[in-house]
């Protein structure tokens, strides 16, 4: 059996986005209705002996790279302490982590110590009133985790931006000049349709090539490069520092160069984030499975990784939400 991930595509899979919980305190409309509570029981989570165990084992087949993501990450106690081992396995390069930043401020500078070492925040809107709306929640709480992550010593910071019709597409300019302003790095995001609530979210669809087009009439975009794993294309504002990425799953998908798979809070490993491919490593691992029949069991998963997603030729596949995949 081959030390490596590569799936029937040629492609090597090196990076895990790994969802701690599939909870979380906002409510953003793209991603979890208000109100719902069918939440995954606390009982079928993955403890975090578990969690470390699978990503071991993803890290001796080549994963370097790890993303803790939910739900809200930090809505999970014991975070830092999970961090901390997690990058201490042989093997693991990259431990970076996805937040809303509501909770940002208290756990940044622990976080930082465990080594975690980027952050991606998400920010849909400066305008208090506007992001009361799109989250339910207060947007100081975000500007102050943001503030905490620098002051930790973070760098890059990325700042995830949906961009929805009608709702805050009049705002990219605004998110540019704040990124400019305090040193950080913005990435636009197209919406899609993860369940009943992203479905919904498609009827405020913005085609990111536009959005690129606008901003080139404004600034110089030259091409510009980030650390990182993920898929966004960046370009650089000439005469800052500023780097801007897009992550266009509909307009123009980076299925050819997927480089990841996602395991959910209960055990679950999604292949793709818009197909139902899975494998569910949680009985395996409290039925007593070796670490070699994990690794096999993984190796078997990533040979039926899809070449590619749906979005846009079928919007109703996907049934579950974001925030049970992990983000």
């Amino acid at each position: 059996m081959s030390t490596q991930l590569v799936d029937p595509f040629g492609r090597s899979i090196e990076y895990v986005r790994l969802s701690v919980t599939d909870r979380c305190d906002l409510r953003c409309s793209y991603c979890m209705p208000k109100g719902f509570r069918d939440f995954e029981e606390p009982e079928h989570w993955l403890r975090f002996d578990e969690i470390e165990r699978v990503i071991a084992a993803f890290a001796r087949l080549g994963a370097r790279r790890i993303r803790l993501t939910g739900g809200e990450p930090l809505v999970r106690k014991g975070l830092p302490e999970l961090a901390a081992s997690l990058a201490r396995l042989p093997g693991v390069e990259d431990l970076s982590l996805s937040t809303n930043a509501t909770r940002l401020a208290r756990h940044a500078l622990a976080l930082r110590q465990a080594g975690v070492s980027r952050l991606n925040i998400s920010l849909d809107t400066l305008r208090p009133e506007r992001f009361k709306a799109i989250t339910g929640g207060k947007l100081d709480k975000v500007l102050d985790g943001i503030r905490a992550a620098g002051d930790a010593g973070f760098a890059p910071i990325k700042l995830n931006m949906v961009i929805m019709k009608g709702v805050n597409e009049d705002e990219v300019d605004d998110m540019v000049q704040f990124c400019i302003d305090h040193g950080l790095t913005l990435r636009f995001i197209e919406t899609m349709p993860m369940g009943d609530t992203g479905r919904v979210a498609t009827d405020q669809y913005v085609d990111l090539q536009d959005v690129k087009a606008r901003l080139g009439r404004r600034f110089e975009l030259i091409p510009g490069m980030m650390p990182g794993g993920g898929p966004a294309r960046y370009v650089q504002v000439a005469g800052t520092e500023l780097r801007i990425g897009f992550i266009t799953p509909i307009s123009q998908h980076f299925c050819a160069t997927c480089n990841r798979v996602r395991l959910s809070v209960d055990g679950t490993l999604y292949l793709c984030l818009g197909q139902e491919d899975k494998l569910e490593l949680r009985p395996l691992l409290r039925a007593g499975i070796s670490d070699t029949e994990l690794e096999e069991a993984i190796h078997g998963a990533i040979a039926r990784k899809p070449e590619r997603h749906e979005f846009r030729e079928k919007p109703e596949q996907v049934l579950r939400f974001m925030s049970m995949t992990g983000g």
